[in-house]
């Protein structure tokens, strides 16, 4: 499949956008207008740019707003079309993308606009130009992209066809079926967009909120395999517009952009080999059905089986150490060759990292997921443009397979086993001479914390790197505005990621998120009695809290009691029960203690608002 991007979806200069996408390994370009008239580049220094990149010219666009215009209109039209033709000889450049007219349009004629745009294609003819008719979702008279087609066969000229834009035809709800009856060849090119399902104008819905394949909700797969079948051979390329994808970092947005389109590349495979088409019953026998453009997949894997450890990074290690062991956690030493610490409880397991943590106030700096195998989900990531993270290891002990998450999370792929135990534990020692009575936990969830700018960037780096599905997101309220908060889980749900995109704040302002790892134990409240007989200083909640609860749920009194006497906050739904509390903060780190009954999925939604709110006063507090 040839890749390709609009300029308009990064930041920075046309020269910067060019350099970035050469980076990210883009086949080829659009060249967005703006950016080619605010440019000091020539015509000539960008084509020759181009070519010492190895990227191709793929389009030119847009050109607005020609058809459907008096006769005194189109001749200014076909005047300003002339100019763009002989701009793009300059580029090198050979289509170009026609936008259905929005603004100018005075008749609703089709046989008009048919006779205008033969007029176009035979200009653009004696220039060496394609023109590339596309039908915007919000276009006066023509938005429906079978709309656009038909005009485009009663013309029926070589130099005109259409573009098909996921956007334009998945924000309306269009059937995307009928593309396979479009002749190939009149398929000029072919634009790609994700977005979040939203109730607004689709004008603002497209000018602002677009994604990259993989971040929002669109059934791209589906609209792509429709485009194979049909026969395409060209440019699948990027047109996405977005407020926050135009502020970040130009070559990290390439790459993210690319692996987006590597990702939405196996995801039209699977279901081109989920779903044959009509009258292709035939070509079953002979295996998968091949078609004109060849889509690439990736090594395989399964969804993680398990969190195989969390890791918090520190130079001071001391409130951390004091916290796991409040909390229940068992000290099995330190590692033979590393200034690193194991805590365990049950399968629980935490590492407190120690090297190269100067001035560093505790947070967490790695996550460990079971895998079938690391090495094939490595090579997977990789293939998505993930960054490789090395740690030195001695001969005798485990090397883990590592890549760096869009945060800078260390996500490190282990070998998982039957009983969730992990071989590289041996690597530690002297620990407790006198262990507690060991008590069942596993690692439940980990709260992550996500840039503005990335938020986006980690939902599709861990669906496609790791396969974890993403659920309908939520918005939680906190004394610094609404917190959007995003789950991406395991089908089983044996591994939970909760992605928190944080309120903006002022840089001179003190932080006010946290993120936190939570553990899953049998009997919350036992666990908690432990803890506070160890001197665990609880995250205090209000009594409104237990006032509100008791209105709501109608709870026995002396469960209630309990749950005030030990600050546990409750939550229940028609699935189950859910108990759980929080620890004080030790730098950005916090520690949660939860138990589910019956089959609860959740995470206490409710009780967040309590929790942020706590946490923001006891942080202004100090």
């Amino acid at each position: 499949m040839r890749t390709g991007i609009a300029t308009v979806c990064l930041s920075g200069t046309l020269k910067e956008k060019m350099q970035a996408c050469a980076i990210a390994g883009f086949d080829g370009i659009e060249i967005f207008e703006q950016d080619l008239v605010t440019s000091s580049l020539s015509p000539e220094d960008i084509r020759k740019m181009a070519a010492d990149l190895g990227l191709g010219l793929d389009l030119y666009q847009p050109f607005r707003d020609f058809d459907g215009v008096t006769p005194e209109l189109l001749q200014a039209n076909l005047k300003r079309a002339e100019a763009k033709f002989k701009l793009m000889a300059r580029l090198g450049m050979d289509t170009i993308l026609v936008c259905s007219n929005v603004a100018t349009a005075t008749i609703d004629d089709d046989q008009l606009r048919a006779e205008q745009l033969t007029k176009l294609a035979e200009l653009a003819g004696d220039h060496g130009v394609k023109v590339a008719y596309e039908a915007l979702a919000w276009g006066k008279h023509v938005n429906d992209y079978e709309h656009a087609y038909r005009l485009v066969e009663a013309v029926d000229h070589p130099n005109l066809g259409t573009c098909l834009d996921s956007f334009h035809i998945l924000s309306r709800d269009w059937d995307t079926a009928p593309i396979e009856d479009i002749n190939a060849d009149k398929i000029f090119f072919v634009q790609v967009a994700d977005a979040p399902k939203l109730s607004m104008d689709v004008l603002s819905w497209s000018r602002h909120y677009r994604v990259f394949p993989g971040e929002g909700q669109f059934e791209l797969a589906k609209f792509m395999g429709h485009v194979v079948r049909a026969g395409y051979t060209g440019p699948v390329s990027l047109e996405v517009f977005n407020d926050v994808f135009r502020q970040s970092d130009v070559e990290r947005t390439a790459v993210d952009a690319m692996r987006s389109l590597i990702w939405l590349e196996e995801q039209s495979a699977k279901w081109l080999s989920g779903n044959a088409a009509a009258g292709a019953s035939e070509q079953k026998a002979a295996g998968r059905r091949r078609y004109p453009m060849e889509l690439a997949t990736l090594p395989k894997v399964n969804e993680p089986a398990g969190f195989n450890f969390a890791e918090v990074k520190a130079d001071d290690t001391v409130q951390l150490e004091k916290l796991l062991g409040q909390l229940g956690f068992e000290f099995e030493g330190r590692h033979r060759t590393k200034d690193v610490q194991l805590w365990t409880m049950g399968q629980a397991r935490v590492i407190i990292n120690e090297q190269a943590a100067l001035h560093t106030e505790p947070a967490i700096a790695a996550l460990g997921f079971d895998v079938d195998s690391p090495v094939i989900a490595s090579a997977r990531a990789q293939q998505l443009k993930a960054p490789v993270v090395a740690r030195k290891v001695q001969a005798d002990e485990e090397v883990f397979q590592g890549i760096s998450a869009p945060d800078s999370t260390e996500i490190f792929l282990c070998q998982g086993s039957p009983d969730g135990t992990a071989a590289w534990t041996q690597e530690f020692g002297e620990g407790l001479e006198h262990p507690r009575a060991a008590q069942t936990a596993v690692i439940d969830h980990v709260n992550l914390a996500q840039p503005w700018q990335h938020f986006d960037e980690a939902v599709l780096f861990y669906t496609s790197a790791l396969a974890l599905e993403p659920q309908p997101f939520a918005e939680v309220p906190s004394p610094s505005g609404l917190v959007r908060s995003q789950v991406m889980q395991a089908s089983n749900g044996a591994v939970r990621l909760v992605l928190n995109l944080a309120p903006v704040q002022q840089a001179s302002a003190p932080k006010t998120y946290q993120e936190h790892i939570a553990f899953a134990v049998d009997d919350l409240v036992a666990t908690a009695r432990s803890a506070r007989e160890r001197g665990l200083e609880f995250l205090q909640i209000p009594a409104n809290y237990y006032e509100d609860l008791d209105a709501r749920f109608d709870l026995e009194p002396g469960f209630l009691a309990t749950l005030k006497e030990l600050n546990l906050l409750y939550d229940r739904d028609a699935n189950g029960e859910f108990l759980h509390f929080y620890t004080a903060t030790v730098g950005s780190v916090f520690f949660e203690m939860v138990e589910r009954r019956g089959n609860y999925d959740g995470y206490g939604a409710p009780n967040a608002p309590v929790r942020h709110a706590v946490q923001y006063d006891s942080l202004h507090r100090a």
